[in-house]
């Protein structure tokens, strides 16, 4: 089976790469996130009974209406907010995504955020008719990114994700090394999590490409920081390095 690679060209003109999930992948996270939403309306289902709702307020119609309103929202949030909620707090991901080793994430490369997490998923209503997902997997199948309506939307892609043993960060440099301090505190979340990236998947990347990367790298941080060539590390990676870990010590580090 051919495995389709995707190469994103960030804003920093750095080249990641990233293998597009298929169809396969994607139902079999599905599959996964459906049963976990069965037992969970099993268990409203038991709830309801067992309590006696519908008798208990059979004769306060007014506030029996209430009660089922609640009930529908509560049946909303299982079937739509499920998917949102736990790819905006898991990282992209649902328990169903995990266990297929995908995850979601913007065009650019980075990891989504709520917006994109609830966009893609209010179109699942969409996606999923008339039924089984038929217009999700006919969109899939008519683009080459295998991306169903929501992801168009939302401006997402569907990945294998590495496993946690291939992109756990490693370091060249000591954890103790006497280093300068850089005020790491100055970057954004969004561009420690490029330079993690980067560090995550450089075994990956061509030699050539993983060292032009790392300048370009080093060259944005260093101009965000205020720290010229001269005064880093010859090593750039090793500089990136040096630059997380004060990010990750310091209070803003989530």
């Amino acid at each position: 089976m051919a495995i389709d690679k995707l190469t994103i060209d960030t804003p920093e003109q750095v080249h990641l790469e990233f293998v597009l999930a298929d169809i396969g992948s994607r139902f079999m996270a599905m599959f996964g996130d459906a049963v976990i939403q069965l037992v969970l309306f099993l268990v409203l289902l038991i709830i309801y009974e067992i309590a006696g709702i519908d008798s208990m307020f059979s004769q306060l119609s007014g506030l029996r209406t209430w009660v089922f309103a609640v009930l529908i929202f509560v049946l909303f949030v299982i079937y739509w907010g499920y998917f949102a909620i736990f790819e905006i707090l898991w990282n992209g991901q649902t328990p169903g995504k995990r266990w297929a080793g995908i995850r979601v994430i913007k065009e650019t490369g980075r990891p989504i955020n709520a917006f994109e997490a609830i966009a893609r998923n209010l179109l699942r209503a969409i996606d999923g008719f008339p039924g089984v997902y038929a217009v999700g997997i006919i969109t899939m199948l008519l683009n080459p990114k295998n991306r169903r309506l929501g992801d168009f939307v939302a401006g997402t892609l569907v990945v294998h994700d590495k496993k946690a043993e291939e992109s756990q960060l490693f370091f060249n440099t000591a954890e103790k090394t006497e280093s300068a301090l850089y005020h790491a505190e100055r970057l954004t979340v969004q561009e420690v999590e490029l330079i993690e990236t980067f560090l995550a998947r450089r075994l990956d990347i061509p030699p050539e490409v993983r060292k032009q990367n790392g300048v370009r790298i080093a060259d944005l941080i260093g101009a965000k920081l205020g720290i010229d060539r001269a005064a880093r590390p010859a090593d750039n990676e090793n500089f990136l390095e040096l630059v997380v870990r004060q990010f990750r010590n310091t209070a803003r580090f989530r």
